[in-house]
């Protein structure tokens, strides 16, 4: 009888917040989302909604309900009203989940079975290709170009300290270092056959 009670002074409360906030009454509209939440969520896992995605669906049911304000009516029940909306959402957010599933492939040991096709010693010797590409193309450059490149990309200086390190203006540097990662896109791009 007293969870009937209080039931029944909840509905009525949580009505008139409804009707209050339908006439523009932000504060109680505010109150009324916070209030409808344990509602919500006591709704969705009842409906076995997975525990990481009740805040979802309380997520979704608060948006369903500031769409659907304008059509609830005072007069009846609030809580009758909010639970429907929030079984919905239950259920879609429960079917959206199986479909999840059923397209998801999940198979711990698939990775385990089926080895890189690359080895770590093929990745390995190809890195110190690069690398060593690299190192000659940079060796390549005109020297103003190769000292920007050194100074800001390797050796990873700021701009004033390589200013200071090589004696040229920040602008300078800016340039030569600008022509030189064109001149290396460039060598890279013709030696992979790119035009």
């Amino acid at each position: 009888m007293e969870d009937l009670r209080s039931a029944s002074a909840q509905d009525a409360r949580l009505s008139s917040l409804m009707a209050a906030a339908q006439d523009g009454d932000k504060a109680a509209y505010a109150a009324l989302l916070r209030a409808c939440q344990p509602v919500i969520e006591r709704v969705a896992r009842g409906k076995g909604v997975p525990f990481d995605r009740v805040d979802d669906v309380v997520q979704e049911v608060l948006l369903a309900v500031h769409r659907a304000r304008h059509t609830y009516d005072p007069a009846r029940p609030f809580l009758p009203w909010l639970r429907v909306i929030a079984q919905r959402r239950a259920t879609d957010s429960f079917r959206a989940q199986s479909r999840q599933y059923a397209r998801e492939v999940s198979e711990p040991t698939f990775y385990e079975a089926h080895p890189d096709p690359a080895t770590p010693a093929d990745l390995v010797l190809g890195q110190a290709q690069q690398a060593a590409r690299l190192a000659a193309a940079v060796e390549a450059l005109p020297n103003r170009q190769r000292e920007a490149m050194e100074s800001l990309g390797r050796r990873d200086l700021t701009l004033a300290q390589a200013a200071a390190r090589t004696g040229r203006t920040p602008g300078a540097l800016k340039v030569s270092l600008h022509r030189a990662l064109r001149s290396l896109r460039d060598s890279f791009t013709k030696e992979d056959g790119h035009s």
